[in-house]
């Protein structure tokens, strides 16, 4: 090990700026033996810097402004952990525009503007990781690219965000309301003040849209995604899905075919036998079929500070060991192909009705008449 060490950057002590500080300090030693080389934190952006100087950050390595923090010839490597998405895309660009290095959290930015963002690196010779954009603690980023990439990728279906199963998961447990078990996950610290991006979907959206773009090697953004969330999901709902044979999950779904791409999110069921069903609470899974591997899913911890920082780290690591061999870029993203992006009035796949009925002889033929009209076979019925 070489004992020149790698300057880091740290945009933002938030909940997984605060994980990452804590995880370099105190596995500082085992993370340089496996890294190549010592890992430094040399400037520290964050707004409230009494909050810094509290979990120990040395007065000497607070930046005021982000021109501190991009100027110094001595950091290498910027971690932003701001999150949204100004001024941290900006904070990005520039980093790499500058060849800077750049690790991120930030799902946001990375869906929405990855391409001009891979661009600046390629132009500043830098690289771009983002493993904790999706999954936290699941390396599923670095899979799908590295282990993966001879392969085809059928399918990636995943459950994305721990909000929404969390709330699943107890209404199918304990055969309560959505607005309870919402406020049950708020109590608990598993759903935001603002819910919105959580349970109408869009916190996935942005996490499928990466996924896609690297499986497919297409540009998807959040804009390709159909969203529906699950504030229309009712116990009645879920029941009958049990009944079935189902669990209701909240899926983001990726699939390649002869017309393009289909990318949704919404509700589904899912058989009780499938390696999803069985993901419950907080937890993340992505479930991906190639062409050779078969199938596999990765399983996890979604979010939370030290999960999320794991990822976080590993990417400064991998960045540390391509510095160490000379080989920055090794990997860069080659998701710039512009394949179709299917609506979903193209997308062809199984649905669940629930119908309210007047009771007299003849509604169901009449329904029935009229779904073989339009060409829909009915699987499995189920009256009261």
């Amino acid at each position: 090990m070489r004992d020149n060490s790698i300057g880091i950057g740290l945009l933002g002590l938030g909940t997984i700026g605060t994980g990452v500080y804590k995880l370099l300090r105190e596995n500082a030693s085992w993370i340089s033996q496996r890294a190549g080389n010592k890992l430094v934190i040399k400037k520290v952006l964050e707004r409230d810097q009494e909050k810094a100087l509290q979990l120990g950050v040395p007065s000497e390595e607070l930046a005021n402004n982000i021109e501190e923090v991009l100027a110094d010839p001595e950091v290498q490597i910027v971690v932003e952990l701001l999150g949204g998405m100004e001024p941290a895309r900006t904070y990005i660009h520039d980093a790499l525009s500058r060849g800077k290095h750049v690790v991120t959290a930030n799902k946001d930015v990375v869906s929405t503007h990855g391409k001009e963002l891979f661009e600046a690196a390629d132009a500043g010779k830098a690289d771009l990781y983002f493993e904790a954009s999706v999954g936290g603690g699941i390396p599923i980023i670095r899979a799908l690219k590295e282990s993966l990439g001879a392969n085809k990728i059928e399918n990636v279906i995943g459950i994305v965000n721990g909000t929404t199963n969390y709330i699943l998961t107890r209404m199918s447990e304990e055969n309560i309301g959505f607005s309870t078990v919402l406020q049950a996950a708020q109590d608990a610290g598993y759903a935001e003040a603002d819910p919105i991006a959580d349970i109408e979907g869009h916190d996935a959206a942005r996490k499928i849209a990466i996924l896609a773009s690297i499986a497919f090697n297409s540009r998807v953004t959040p804009a390709d995604v159909f969203v529906e969330g699950i504030t229309k999901i009712t116990t009645e709902d879920i029941n009958y899905a049990r009944e079935l044979g189902y669990v209701i999950k909240l899926l983001a779904i990726a699939r390649e075919c002869n017309e393009g791409i289909e990318v949704r999110v919404h509700p589904a069921f899912l058989p009780q036998n499938h390696p999803l069903a069985a993901v419950k609470g907080v937890f993340n899974a992505i479930y991906i079929c190639g062409d050779a591997v078969g199938e596999t899913m990765f399983y996890g911890q979604g979010a939370g500070a030290m999960p999320t920082a794991s990822a976080v780290v590993g990417d400064l690591m991998e960045i540390v060991r391509n510095l160490e061999s000379g080989s920055i870029s090794r990997l860069p993203c080659s998701c710039y192909l512009d394949e179709e992006i299917l609506s979903i009035g193209q997308v062809s796949t199984k649905y669940y009705l629930r119908l309210i009925v007047k009771d007299k002889p003849g509604v169901m033929a009449s329904i029935t008449g009229i779904l073989g009209n339009h060409q829909v076979s009915i699987g499995s019925m189920i009256q009261k």
